[in-house]
């Protein structure tokens, strides 16, 4: 076993784990990214790695109140919106290779036992799991300096120990390989007034139990944590206070590596791998921090959406893309986003609240599924075109906008999606014949169209001219959009569309699927739906040219 992971160690990579504590949802991905983005800010090459807890194969079939957004990368997979704060921060696109779940770990290490890989070998839990486990953190390219492999969950569930023994492991064989960051939060209970730190030493002290002594803790909490706090919570990890970091509340998660870099996180990583120091590209974390904290203009941005709700509590990880696009966009023209939540569930009950939508600058329907709040969506949509307030539509936003132009431009009282109503006399969005194959056999994982997608756009239209003015539209005019989706605007309606002002301005380059549609300037200043996501794509450095566009269009109302 031994010599299996030293061949799986061997190279010159090195290996940064980071696991967390007390509570999920504590921050440890904005951490990594964060964190990550100073490593490759110092000249090194860094490949991070999300790995989840989860039976699921992907998070592709996953309810977004359960699990957050399911973020899409360029080649298609779905996954964890962890993997789009890594993009964001590191400003490229990543893959497969780049995410893994325990169900596809169970999955490859069955298969290689049905096809005699383990040479009659009883297959055990351990040390099979956490070899396997193993073999895929190993996928990284072999030019990579740094690997980062964030954990999912809390240490202390149990079903994450395999990877836990993964990592015991790798550290037992090349200690000098792999440093480990444990990132938990200090709780500051209203009742008492001060920060409390036995929680976070109780997952310390589970961490130990299963073998792993961090080099690094990560104290998230509300408020900066003190020098009393911070000597306690070294002397329980057996560390000296300056590998204990505070990574207080910030105003944004963009903020990170200028407070990081300030308090030298680097250094006793450098010190592990015996690196020596090097100097990180902060300046640009500090240029953006600056824009951040100045931008003072606040616009509102309504959104439209159902995945929010969790009894009292509102979850906006469901659209955490969204949400971070139009923040980008903000930020670069200088204003402060006030994202305003409107539950379609409830406007469809209750439509005498569709006026609300008044006070707001700007509006986004953004992805969804199904039929529920479908009829709120339409009345919002209908009564933003006719106020003629700025509004972009993502995937079923644009299918929603061209049913709702439908139903009271083109007079088809009854259009709908096949998706939400499968006999209705219009299918203004419907099922390509491909996927009702899929859907006989019940085939839902992975079938739908995902990934980036080529889209030609129509030349002299207002998307074309955004792509154009801010650098995103290629010499070939063919724009790679990522998707996902199952359901197409129908073909045989376009001519009617297009004679009332609503133009299809993107289609695939064989014109066979409709990518972006647009209203006519004529009748709305700024009404724009894409098949497409666009958000995923945006970055803190490079916004999304709709995403800016939606921005100065409201700033203009």
């Amino acid at each position: 076993m031994i010599n299996a992971v030293k061949k799986l160690m061997s190279g010159k990579t090195k290996y940064i784990f980071v696991s967390g504590g007390v509570m999920s949802g504590l921050g440890k991905g904005t951490t990594t990214a964060a964190l990550g983005a100073l490593l490759e800010g110092s000249g090194l090459k860094v490949f991070p790695i999300k790995v989840d807890m989860y039976l699921n194969i992907d998070a592709g079939t996953m309810n977004p109140l359960e699990h957050g957004e399911t973020f899409v990368t360029q080649d298609g997979l779905e996954c964890d919106q962890d993997i789009g704060t890594y993009e964001r921060f590191l400003h490229r696109d990543l893959g497969r290779n780049n995410y893994f779940t325990a169900g596809q770990v169970y999955q490859s290490l069955l298969n290689k036992e049905r096809q005699l890989k383990y040479e009659g070998a009883c297959v055990e839990a351990f040390p099979h799991i956490p070899l396997e486990i193993i073999e895929f953190i190993k996928r990284h390219p072999k030019d990579a300096d740094v690997v980062t492999i964030e954990y999912g969950g809390t240490v202390g569930e149990y079903q994450n120990e395999a990877f836990f023994e993964a990592a015991r492991m790798m550290i037992s064989v090349a200690p000098e390989k792999v440093c480990f960051i444990h990132v938990g939060y200090i709780i500051q209970p209203n009742s008492l007034g001060e920060l409390k730190s036995k929680p976070m030493q109780m997952s310390i002290r589970a961490l130990n139990e299963l073998g792993i002594f961090p080099d690094i803790i990560v104290c998230r909490s509300e408020n900066p944590i003190d020098k009393p706090r911070i000597a306690k919570i070294a002397q329980a990890a057996g560390l000296s206070e300056e590998s204990v970091f505070s990574c207080p509340d910030v105003k944004s998660i963009y903020l990170l590596p200028e407070l990081l870099h300030k308090q030298n996180i680097l250094r006793p990583i450098f010190n592990k791998f015996d690196m020596g120091m090097r100097r990180s590209d902060i300046p640009k974390w500090e240029k953006l921090g600056g824009s951040i904290k100045t931008a003072k203009k606040k616009l509102n941005i309504g959104l439209v959406a159902k995945y929010y709700a969790s009894g009292n509590y509102s979850l906006e990880d469901s659209y955490i893309s969204v949400i971070e696009a139009i923040k980008h966009a903000a930020w670069q023209q200088g204003v402060d986003a006030q994202i305003n939540w409107f539950d379609s569930d409830k406007l469809e009950k209750h439509p005498e609240h569709i006026k609300d939508l008044a006070s707001q600058d700007a509006v986004i329907v953004p992805q969804g599924w199904g039929s529920r709040g479908v009829e709120g969506k339409l009345q919002a949509i209908q009564f933003v075109r006719e106020h003629k307030i700025p509004y972009l539509g993502l995937c079923f936003g644009m299918q929603m906008a061209s049913i709702e132009f439908a139903r009271n431009v083109l007079g088809m009282a009854k259009a709908n999606s096949e998706e939400v109503n499968p006999k209705t006399p219009y299918p203004i969005v419907h099922l390509m014949s491909e996927q009702k194959k899929h859907i006989k056999k019940q085939n839902f994982g992975g079938t739908i169209r995902l990934g980036a997608w080529p889209c030609k756009l129509q030349t002299g239209s207002l998307i074309e001219s955004l792509y154009k003015a801010y650098n995103f539209l290629p010499k070939t005019g063919i724009i790679q959009e990522r998707h996902r989706h199952r359901y197409e605007f129908n073909n045989t309606y376009k001519q009617q569309f297009e004679k009332a002002g609503l133009h299809i301005v993107g289609t695939s380059p064989d014109g066979k699927l409709v990518e972006a549609i647009e209203l006519d300037q004529n009748q709305h200043p700024f009404f724009i739906g894409t098949q497409f996501h666009p958000e995923l794509i945006s970055r803190p450095f490079t916004p999304h040219p709709l995403f800016i566009g939606l921005i100065k269009a409201a700033l203009a109302k």
